[in-house]
């Protein structure tokens, strides 16, 4: 028997840090972000006998792994996306390694939901400080916002037609530094001066969870103008919760784009990984795209999707 499944990495557009349980169990965290078409895709072979010597985790291909079981089991994944960039990667990943031993076709939202619950609980087992929403958009899919409260999460999908989405799709770049980082360490610190009561870092948290709201309303009504400054908000956010949010390569890049783009912000916990940038026309998209491709840097074509953790069994 062979089981197959994919799931797939977000980008982040507004909320991020409230949707860790330090904070959303207190006040309520909202996160808004949005699937694309790059995913962990995953295979489990059943009954096959000895698959050979396992692999490092972080093998060439990016996340590669080889698991070789009990009872002839190979577990293997694989993704272009590296883990510790601020797409979410460890999550999908997880995602995956459940709906592929879970065999079931994962048809409606609250067998994803479940998923990615069973998924952001495995990572709390393990001692893991993270959020809820890379789980959740990996699992569900698509554009949402997603509500914590500490008796559970809900998914509010973005109401957007197709045409709005393509224009969206056309404003945004995704840039990857090849620098990654360890957000464990980074929220180590946010967390901290949290429980501290360092009022700069609650101010940053309660304004990064009502922009989820603000944004989800900018989306659905084509604010385009107002969505570059939405991103960038949640930089300046980023940087009053912990200085390592950004670094000489991330500020670097935001100087040389500057001129171009609407707003932006770093991916996830930030410190390096993926930056996404807003622009105000097609025009601008490629000035940005040719400033970031000649400084050295790599553009990542993209897509939205909307199917979310998927299996197929062979």
């Amino acid at each position: 028997m062979i089981v197959k499944a994919r799931a797939p990495v977000r980008i982040d557009f507004a909320g991020a840090w409230t949707d860790v349980d330090y904070f959303y169990k207190a006040f309520g965290g909202a996160t808004l972000n949005a699937t694309i078409d790059q995913y962990v895709k995953g295979k489990l072979v059943a009954d096959e006998g000895n698959f050979g010597e396992k692999v490092p985790r972080h093998a060439p291909g990016y996340g590669t792994t080889f698991v070789d079981g009990p009872d002839g089991l190979l577990v293997e994944y694989n993704t272009k996306m590296p883990d510790d960039s601020g797409l979410g990667t460890s999550a999908a990943r997880e995602v995956t390694r459940l709906a592929l031993f879970s065999q079931d076709p994962l048809a409606t939202r609250e067998q994803k939901e479940n998923i990615a619950e069973s998924a952001y609980r495995i990572e709390q087992v393990l001692g893991i400080i993270g959020g809820k929403q890379d789980q959740f958009a990996s699992a569900v899919g698509g554009i949402n916002l997603f509500k914590f409260r500490e008796n559970g999460t809900t998914t509010h999908p973005v109401t957007m037609p197709e045409s709005q989405i393509a224009e969206l799709e056309s404003l945004l770049v995704l840039c990857y530094t090849g620098e990654c980082r360890l957000s464990s360490n980074i929220h180590k610190s946010v967390w901290g001066n949290f429980h501290q009561g360092r009022r700069e870092t609650v101010d940053a948290l309660f304004t990064l969870r009502d922009s989820a709201y603000a944004g989800k309303e900018i989306l659905e009504g084509s604010r385009w103008d107002k969505f570059g400054p939405l991103l960038t908000r949640q930089f300046e956010c980023m940087k009053a919760l912990d200085s390592s949010t950004t670094n000489t390569t991330v500020d670097g890049l935001f100087d040389l784009v500057k001129g171009d783009i609407s707003g932006g912000k770093p991916c996830g916990a930030g410190g390096g990984g993926y930056l996404l940038f807003g622009c105000n026309d097609l025009a601008g998209k490629a000035r940005v795209q040719s400033k970031i491709r000649d400084a050295g840097f790599r553009v990542v074509d993209f897509s939205f999707e909307f199917e979310g953790v998927a299996t197929l069994i062979e």
